[in-house]
């Protein structure tokens, strides 16, 4: 006769479950070899999200990373997009294995680190001899009282419990903060990783070419998480005041700056700041670095007519440096006109005929005779290249980081506790630590000499 466990009053169908998790899935996520081999996995993707140019179009990739030859005779743009290296932070597998890492230091936060400190604060006192000789470090004296060594211990910083029934016995430790710390580590990395998920899955990347003068709002996205929404970015725009660079005496940029405007809808400056390369613009939590800069355009007056303004376009020099170009009309009917060239914002432009030929170099604010025409090259306007990134998991790292720092700090603390039992004339000294088990020995040897010489006074 066989007895059906699926309807025994006493079987739990989600029993078969947990055990399964308590006996095979929680010594695999709390195995020290687990993590250590998830941290360099997520440092090295990490590592190639730096190298990698991250989140730029597919033609970038197939000039920069081509398939022969193949970077380091594999890395092709093929891998690099089917992989999800172009946007690794925010790749399935990348925020799988963030997850798995967290759950791991999770699981062993509660099945290691809290059982661990909860032992720490359980102790017992000691009330025979033989115990002392199982201890790492123990001494027997004669002819010392057991309160002799009260204001020793306390001078040490020792938390101090004497039995209220019996007076010759006394437990003491220290450190207890050293058990603290190693959970507040674990809380500050999955705070971390916490940070990281909710930043790649609702923050987002844009990149913008503004001209001089100009105001715009961010539009052109170009990476931007599953739950990313731009709500963030209505009712006020930027504009561009003004964009310049400092040059070198040699030629060479020295830095270029961008003094920006953040405006409302009615154009009422609400925040203004001068950025440079590492010194960017945040506003709502959207932060605004300057990264390229470019030439937007060309101001010119052909004899006695108004200033106009004509674009400049960035031609291709395969790879030999960048210039800018556009064509000017010298006769009404553009039938004639010049090419102007230029490579930099410090005013020299080339100019050209329609047959190619060099006809003058010219600096802004100057002019020149071409095609019967008196042509003056009044300015030449800038433009400056941004990035826009907006991540609201940056408050959680930071926090998660400064919990990292004090539980690291924490962490160099020893949990040491002490036993003394008088017995008679005999007084009993006893101790263990955590770590630092040299610095221990010193102290407790200094403990007993204390003692030994207030006995002798």
């Amino acid at each position: 006769m066989t007895v059906d466990n699926s309807t025994s009053p006493n079987f739990n169908f989600f029993s078969v479950p947990v055990r399964f998790i308590k006996r095979e899935v929680l010594p695999v996520l709390t195995d020290l070899r687990l993590a250590i081999i998830l941290l360099l996995i997520i440092a090295l993707f990490s590592i190639s999200g730096t190298v990698i140019e991250q989140g730029q179009n597919p033609a970038f990739y197939q000039a920069n990373y081509p398939e022969n030859p193949a970077l380091f005779g594999f890395l092709t743009w093929k891998i690099i997009q089917i992989v999800g290296l172009d946007h690794v932070y925010r790749t399935w597998w990348f925020l799988a294995l963030l997850v798995l890492f967290g759950t791991s230091l999770t699981a062993c936060t509660f099945t290691r680190q809290l059982p661990a400190l909860k032992a720490a604060q359980k102790w017992q006192y000691y009330d025979d001899a033989k115990k002392f000789k199982k201890l790492a470090l123990s001494a027997e004296l004669e002819n010392i009282a057991l309160n002799s060594i009260t204001p020793i211990l306390t001078k040490n910083r020792y938390k101090i419990f004497q039995s209220s029934e019996k007076n010759d016995i006394l437990y003491a430790r220290k450190g207890i903060i050293g058990r603290i710390g190693p959970i507040i580590v674990h809380i500050g990395i999955v705070m971390i990783l916490l940070g990281g998920i909710w930043g790649a899955m609702t923050g987002f990347m844009a990149q913008e070419m503004i001209a001089s003068g100009d105001t715009f709002q961010v539009k052109n996205i170009v990476d931007a998480g599953a739950w990313s929404s731009q709500d963030v970015l209505k009712d006020w725009s930027v504009k561009v005041n003004r964009f310049w660079i400092d040059y070198t005496p040699k030629g060479g940029i020295d830095q270029f700056y961008s003094d920006l405007s953040v405006v409302d809808n009615d154009g009422k400056e609400i925040n203004h700041e001068n950025i440079y390369v590492n010194k960017p613009l945040r506003y709502h939590g959207v932060v605004f670095y300057q990264t390229d800069w470019g030439i937007a355009g060309v101001q010119v007056k052909i004899n006695n007519s108004p200033i106009f303004q004509l674009p400049m376009a960035l031609l291709d020099t395969q790879g030999k440096g960048r210039i800018w170009g556009t064509w000017i009309p010298t006769k009404p009917d553009l039938s004639d006109g010049v090419s102007i060239l230029a490579k930099d914002l410090q005013g020299m432009v080339l100019v050209y005929d329609s047959q190619g030929k060099l006809v003058n170099t010219v600096r802004a604010g100057m002019s020149i005779p071409v095609n019967g025409v008196n042509l003056k090259i009044v300015d030449i306007i800038g433009s400056t290249g941004l990035q826009i990134k907006y991540d609201p998991g940056i408050p959680i790292v930071y926090i998660g980081f400064a919990l990292l720092m004090l539980g690291v700090v924490m962490s160099y603390f020893s949990h040491s506790q002490i036993w003394v039992l008088q017995m008679g004339e005999k007084l009993y000294v006893g101790g263990k630590t955590n770590r630092a088990q040299v610095s221990f020995e010193r102290e407790v040897l200094g403990i007993l000499d204390q003692l030994t010489q207030s006995t002798q006074k």
